[in-house]
């Protein structure tokens, strides 16, 4: 299940799902623009786990969630704790995240 954020509400979806990667990006981010369709394809290749993309300028509530210093920043979550985190534009290092938590 992929999830886009209209609100600051991340901490209620990570309560909520039992496994969550998250996305955070920013418009103006080119490298977040060019992951977006990989993290999208990784979303439908794993149904049991609930992908998350934050708006990293607009939603700092969530943002605080990981340890947000450069974007794209991916974060997972197993019930309702970080687990890891990377800045990455590199598919492969994505895929071994999400690995971690499947």
């Amino acid at each position: 299940m992929l999830i886009e954020l209209t609100e600051d509400t991340l901490q209620d979806l990570i309560a909520k799902n039992e496994k969550v990667v998250v996305q955070f990006s920013a418009s103006w981010c080119g490298n977040c623009r060019i992951m977006k369709p990989k993290f999208k394809k990784l979303a439908s290749e794993n149904e049991a786990i609930t992908f998350a993309l934050v708006d990293a300028e607009n939603f700092p509530e969530s943002r605080k969630l990981a340890n947000v210093s450069n974007l794209p920043t991916f974060a997972t979550f197993v019930n309702g704790k970080l687990v890891n985190e990377t800045q990455t534009n590199k598919q492969e290092v994505l895929i071994e995240l999400v690995n971690e938590i499947v």
